[in-house]
């Protein structure tokens, strides 16, 4: 049996040896992106994952959006008017609006973007319906005149305003003459980008028509090997890389040829426990991770500040649930690793060692390349599990075609490595994952009535102190009652060429728009 100490030593020189680079310089009206995983979708109303969102927003504009600071700032809209009971936004267009095709986009085009995102006949899992839509109660959007839109909500809940800078809009007329297949494969833009290609697997090439940015080319170079994305920088083959593997970081910052930029990520990397009726009755480990008695024992079961040194260079403290500090519950302490306790929690729930060792049985899912050295640690939280009679079968999965669809109809499982995009700029928007038994977020499909029972209570509080007294409870009942195994907030390492200047912001957003060759 392996031990823990050779796994994850093992884990920190698997992706040393770069693959040669096969592809020239880019010409300077150009901008190169290397990163991990493709595109699953470019239909709007589809999109969930953060690669794919980073690709598409360069294609369609939003009402606002967040910039690197945390401000909810204008884009497609000038301003914007809430109603008193908080159950609408009226949005005032910029005029002179258009689409890629010439269309003028009005507010008969956002609110066709809106309500067409909602359609249950086109059954949409991405961002906007399965987690924008859950946490806002959206209740349509109509035209007001042909600059303003309001955008309907059956429920007040007091980040709705950014959660609504997500959504992309795009023209009516030319979305209703194609088909749901021609929307996810040939999108007709209303941002600064179109899409020139795609290539499956291989590379997304984004073509300029109009302002904002600095390239009239945008190449995302589809690289799963972080030693090859590497590779191919230090080349000088690409401009930017997402995800630098630990062990690549001395390779870049001494090549000469480009510099890792770290931030401290906003991404929630948990291990999900899936609570739904068929992995309940699915197998006998489905059936024990449906107990809270259980997954709190397999908290004690993994050591995370020995993943985050050893599998990802960096020193973390683990998390106490899922709202990124400063904004989490400070009364609640991480976890310890304690695999004794572990046993002796697992003893009282019922489960002892058998006379191989084993407790029980159990698949554990998760992504290869899609996350920060994501195969390597899941591993190790494998061997962990292993480690205290949890006998644990790891299946490593390609993510754009086979873990995203997975994930979008909560089939995977029973558990699950996953990482969530958070932001500092409101609790509620971490915790809006879980805005109801329903979201399409809730992957775990956890149902604890302390939890949901929060949510009127925080819409209703006359006072941000009365808000943060309701937060606090449901973030203990999150601890005490853990749909999640916790991990760690995700550190992310960019690796940039001196070809461009580019600084990283910590929500993941990788927009290019600004990127500008050095002078």
């Amino acid at each position: 049996m392996k031990t823990m100490r050779s796994l994850l030593m093992a884990g920190t020189v698997a992706l040393v040896a770069p693959l040669a680079p096969a592809y020239a310089a880019p010409p300077a009206d150009t901008l190169v992106v290397g990163i991990s995983a493709d595109a699953s979708t470019f239909d709007p109303a589809a999109i969930s994952s953060r690669d794919n969102s980073n690709m598409a927003k360069h294609i369609f504009g939003t009402l606002y959006e967040i910039d690197p600071e945390g401000n909810i700032v204008p884009q497609m809209a000038a301003s914007y008017v809430e109603a008193e009971d908080g159950l609408s936004y009226t949005y005032t267009l910029n005029s002179g609006l258009t689409c890629e095709d010439g269309e003028a986009l009005t507010a008969e085009d956002v609110a066709y973007s809106f309500n067409r995102a909602g359609d249950p006949a086109n059954a949409f899992t991405g961002n906007t319906p399965g987690f924008v839509y859950s946490s806002i109660g959206f209740d349509g959007a109509e035209a007001v005149s042909d600059l303003e839109v309001k955008i309907n909500l059956s429920k007040k809940n007091p980040v709705s305003f950014g959660l609504i800078a997500e959504v992309f809009v795009h023209c009516k007329d030319s979305y209703e003459a194609m088909s749901l297949e021609d929307a996810a494969a040939k999108p007709v833009a209303s941002n600064s980008y179109r899409l020139a290609s795609w290539d499956r697997g291989s590379q997304v090439v984004l073509e300029k028509i109009k302002d904002p940015g600095n390239f009239q080319n945008i190449i995302w170079r589809i690289i799963p090997e972080a030693s090859t994305r590497s590779a191919e920088l230090i080349a000088g083959n690409v401009d930017i890389i997402t995800n630098v593997a630990p062990d690549q970081l001395d390779a870049v910052n001494t090549s000469g040829a480009a510099t890792v930029k770290s931030v401290q990520g906003t991404r929630r990397i948990y291990v999900g426990f899936n609570m739904k009726e068929s992995f309940a009755t699915g197998s006998p480990g489905g059936e024990a991770v449906q107990k809270t008695d259980v997954r709190v024992a397999l908290q004690y079961a993994v050591d995370v500040e020995a993943i985050c040194s050893q599998l990802l260079n960096f020193e973390c403290k683990r998390a106490t649930g899922l709202v990124n500090p400063p904004n989490d519950n400070p009364n609640l302490e991480p976890y310890p690793y304690d695999p004794d306790q572990a046993e002796a929690l697992l003893d009282a729930a019922g489960y002892p060692r058998g006379e191989d060792g084993t407790r029980f049985e159990i698949t554990f899912q998760a992504p290869r390349g899609r996350y920060l050295n994501d195969a390597n640690v899941a591993l190790a939280i494998g061997q962990y599990l292993d480690d205290i009679g949890v006998k644990t079968n790891v299946e490593l999965m390609e993510w754009a075609s086979v873990y995203v669809p997975l994930i979008q109809k909560h089939d995977v499982g029973p558990m699950f490595l996953l990482g969530s995009g958070g932001g500092t700029w409101s609790p509620l928007y971490d915790m809006a994952d879980l805005s109801a038994v329903g979201a399409g977020t809730n992957y775990t499909e956890w149902q604890n009535p302390d939890w949901f029972s929060g949510w009127p209570e925080i819409a209703a509080a006359a006072t941000p102190e009365d808000q943060r007294a309701v937060i606090d409870r449901m973030l203990e009942v999150f601890y005490n009652d853990p749909p999640w195994l916790m991990l760690y907030f995700q550190p992310d390492f960019y690796g940039v060429s001196t070809r461009v200047d580019f600084e990283p912001r910590r929500d993941e957003k990788v927009y290019l728009f600004n990127v500008a060759l050095t002078q």
